[in-house]
């Protein structure tokens, strides 16, 4: 399979990094093509413009949104891996969702109503946090993420779900608390995407 990962997080070091290191070894251990699409490395522009749109509705996509679609269009799997941050997604990676999943490339709007265009693809969802796994699920945020994420934007153009994984606690895990999630990471990918 060709997996395309898009990355969002702001440091060289830590659990997000090393989830992502791991889930690109996994892959490419099991013989499958791996992109990885740094937003940060790629300072990539989150904002959403009003030229955007309006050279998108005349179709002439921007380059920068242009690359990155083709990046997905030619992708079995989107692996996203951000960190949660005051309960969503980076500002850059919720900027890549909106200029990147754009109207006319991964939905549209037909006579039974939304027209997903990201169909036929698999997605999954890595999280970040720095809260308990327990507390999350108290409130009800976990499930809250998933459905923003998992159902709100994988869903909404047609991307089939393989998982949402979210590990509390991220920067106090110790050595061992950091390979217990490196493994789920490691079996999550190997289920997912070999079955």
């Amino acid at each position: 399979m060709k997996h395309l990962i898009v990355f969002a997080h702001p440091h060289q070091e830590g659990t997000n990094q090393a989830i992502l290191k791991r889930m690109v070894h996994t892959l490419e251990t099991q013989g499958h093509e791996v992109v990885v699409r740094d937003l940060y490395a790629l300072n990539f522009q989150p904002v959403l413009t009003e030229a955007d749109t309006e050279a998108m509705k005349v179709g002439n996509t921007p380059a920068d949104i242009k690359t990155e679609q083709e990046y997905i269009t030619a992708a079995d799997a989107i692996t996203f891996i951000y960190p949660i941050w005051w309960t969503g997604l980076p500002a850059i990676l919720k900027g890549y969702v909106d200029r990147v999943f754009a109207y006319g490339f991964a939905y549209g709007y037909g006579e039974t109503g939304i027209a997903q265009l990201l169909t036929g693809k698999k997605g999954l969802i890595i999280n970040t946090h720095g809260q308990t796994n327990e507390i999350y699920d108290q409130v009800g945020m976990t499930d809250g993420l998933k459905i923003t994420s998992t159902t709100g934007i994988f869903g909404f153009v047609g991307i089939e779900s393989v998982g949402h994984l979210i590990f509390g606690s991220a920067p106090y895990a110790d050595e061992a608390q950091l390979e217990n999630v490196l493994r789920q990471v490691e079996e999550t990918v190997t289920t997912a995407f070999n079955s």
